[in-house]
């Protein structure tokens, strides 16, 4: 098993791999939407990067925005996180065979499944789980991870 290198990747919030491999199966940590730059949770849309706001689905009306806007703006934050360090791996969101997704409130998940069908095209084996608290705030609303088949270059030909 190989770890992951360095680069632009999920940064671990302790002393854990962002991603581990073993053979053509790549295991990912869990992701939450915190900015380790600023060790701060992501808490809405003006937490993210001014182009990545409508992505996310910032409509600029307040009374949407204020409700959606936490776990739309936590969405899109690990599921970009998640494909940075999906592509330090190697490999893109269309290698993701399985995501696990753990929600405080499950009432949040037709707002993050939104956001997810736009990093990917083909949707992978999912399962979705409601916890009573995740790391490291109440703030926290959802942790994804996943697992992904990327076949291992062959230095001798090219081939993975």
């Amino acid at each position: 098993m190989t770890q992951s290198p360095a680069g632009n990747i999920a940064k671990p919030l302790s002393r854990y791999a962002p991603f581990r491999r073993a053979g053509d199966t790549v295991f990912f940590s869990g992701i939450i939407a915190a900015d380790p730059t600023t060790l701060k949770v992501i808490k809405g849309y003006s937490d993210l990067p001014e182009d990545a706001r409508r992505l996310a689905g910032e409509t600029g009306e307040m009374s949407t925005d204020m409700k959606e806007g936490p776990i739309a703006a936590q969405s899109w934050w690990i599921l970009n996180s998640l494909r940075l360090t999906v592509e330090a791996a190697g490999g893109t969101l269309n290698d993701v065979v399985k995501l696990t997704q753990y929600f405080r409130n499950l009432r949040d998940f037709p707002v993050y499944n939104r956001i997810r069908t736009s990093f990917f095209a083909d949707a992978p084996a999912s399962t979705v789980v409601q916890v009573s608290e995740l790391l490291p705030t109440p703030e926290t609303l959802l942790e994804v991870e996943a697992v992904a088949y990327i076949p291992m270059k062959n230095p001798k030909d090219g081939r993975g």
